[in-house]
């Protein structure tokens, strides 16, 4: 017997669980995140996590995105060989009409991220279609589908290598995951695809991201195969590496491993592995032909008591008379709290900003004495000043580090760390670089008091807008004298914890 999937009610499901996703974690992470901050030692990490938790219960209770990047959507679907797609446009067509529903939501818009032509013009598509489908037929009557929504910054921060039979997986993972740095905005997931062939391990790796978080329970009960085992060792070694919350060193880089393999070739031993953010974003529904699924919405009473307010030890700063010399009091590790106006402006930007200076063309605002947000703003709703509005990932911006530095500029803010490039500018430009967290764009926007483009309106949420900001809360992360937090603060964990294991083998 045949079974009717209407097209109306998969556009439906994926246009409700991408919303759905847009503002509530899956528990299993809160729980897992919940465990960490108890758990967590370092007080920049404990905050960064408290953050975290307070911008996902804000998020959940005024559905609104959990960060500003709403990300790619990704869509895993198992179609059961008795159903048929009712009308004449394709799987791709229909699904992607759900995501352009879900991402236009007049009451929750999402920011529209993809660009067509990624190789040239690299154009918005407006509506952030199209989604990447993977479509596998399976025996039954019904359709099983995992919807995902990546961030830039994780998705770029993905790893894949080739090995030889006989090279190690841990070491690799050892090896990778410090080069990653913070732009993937820890504590999250690793997945990891072991064999097929390259383009089957990287999707083995994306999938097992699709999984919930259980690695408390697998070490509870201890592994039952070698999957298992090597699951939990990649855990315990990997945050044994101190990276931290945010990469502020600490106890929970990661709160899961996931591995899924497949057959691969006597010669080979492809191996990718994907990290998924703080602002990790994935739900499943099932098809059966009675119509659209739902998702149903979690309890608020499930998230951990967590309230972040300001650190009373912060710092306040004055940016309206902000001064290269108090710049240069800042030192790595500092929490600030900034409160005035504050430029915004990133990749696109950026490189505008370059190409009018090649050209001799005057810039529309002045950067001298002025702080820069690396930040791409979702479109507010009713009386919102401004949407979720987190930092991006400030490494992308380390080219045209110096060129700003130049422009008299005394600060910047983004998220993760700085290359050694740019790390270097600041210290010669004896400026700074702050930090703020990842993965809490909604509980930032709430410190925006104000917004207005001054600049580059055509590139939308990448103009230059001016905030007005009231106790925005960061930290100091490269300071005037190049000292980096990112480079010096996980090593400070990673000799506490191995200090802490030898002690508990003695």
């Amino acid at each position: 017997m045949t079974v009717t999937i209407r097209a109306a009610d998969l556009i439906d499901s994926v246009a409700d669980a991408l919303q759905f996703i847009s503002y509530f974690h899956p528990m299993d992470y809160i729980r897992a995140l919940g465990d960490a901050y108890a758990a967590e030692q370092s007080p920049a990490a404990k905050d960064a996590i408290a953050q975290i938790l307070t911008n996902s219960r804000m998020c959940a209770e005024g559905h609104r995105p959990i960060c500003q990047d709403t990300g790619i959507v990704t869509i895993f679907v198992k179609w059961g060989q008795e159903c048929r797609l009712e009308g004449d446009r394709s799987l791709q067509e229909v699904i992607d009409e759900g995501v352009r529903r879900a991402y236009l939501h007049p009451e929750n818009k999402l920011r529209a991220s993809i660009l067509a032509d990624p190789a040239f013009t690299r154009r918005n598509t407006k509506d952030n279609t199209p989604s990447v489908l993977h479509v596998e037929m399976v025996p039954g009557a019904t359709v099983s589908v995992d919807v995902a929504a990546k961030g830039g910054g994780s998705e770029n921060k993905s790893k894949f290598k080739m090995m030889n039979p006989s090279d190690s997986i841990v070491d690799w993972v050892l090896e990778m995951v410090p080069q990653m740095g913070a732009g993937w905005c820890p504590p999250g997931m690793l997945g990891i695809g072991i064999g097929g062939t390259a383009e089957k391990a990287m999707l083995l790796a994306k999938q097992s991201l699709m999984g919930a978080i259980d690695m408390a329970q697998l070490k509870a009960r201890g592994p039952q195969n070698d999957i298992e085992a090597l699951r939990i060792e990649l855990f315990d070694k990997v945050n044994a590496l101190g990276i931290g919350a945010q990469g502020l060193g600490g106890l929970a880089t990661i709160l899961d491993v996931k591995i899924l393999d497949w057959p691969t070739h006597a010669a080979s031993k492809p191996v990718a592995m994907i990290p998924n953010c703080a602002a990790t974003r994935h739900a499943h529904f099932t098809l059966d032909g009675s119509g659209p699924a739902y998702l149903e919405a979690p309890k608020l009473d499930d998230w951990p008591k967590v309230d972040w307010q300001p650190d009373s030890a912060a710092r306040r700063v004055d940016l309206d008379t902000l001064t290269r010399a108090e710049v240069q009091s800042w030192k790595q590790g500092d929490r600030l709290l900034l409160n005035g106006k504050m430029l915004t402006g990133r990749d696109a930007a950026h490189k505008r900003i370059k190409d009018m200076l090649d050209r001799g063309e005057p810039l529309p605002v002045s950067f001298r004495d002025r702080v820069i947000y690396y930040v791409g703003p979702v479109d507010p709703v009713g009386e919102e000043v401004v949407g979720p509005a987190g930092p991006t990932t400030a490494t992308r911006m380390d080219k045209f580090t110096r060129m700003m530095l130049d422009q008299g500029l005394l600060a910047m803010v983004g998220k993760a760390e700085r290359g050694p490039d740019a790390t270097a500018a600041i210290a010669e430009g004896r400026s700074a670089y702050l930090m703020a967290v990842g993965g809490a764009a909604y509980l930032v926007a709430r410190a925006i008091k104000g917004s207005r483009v001054v600049g580059f309106e055509d590139l939308g949420m990448e103009a230059i807008y001016e905030f007005e900001v009231r106790d925005f809360p960061v930290t100091v992360a490269v300071d005037a004298d190049g000292n980096n937090v990112h480079q010096l603060a996980p090593l400070v964990w990673r000799d506490k914890i191995a200090r802490e294991k030898l002690l508990e083998r003695s």
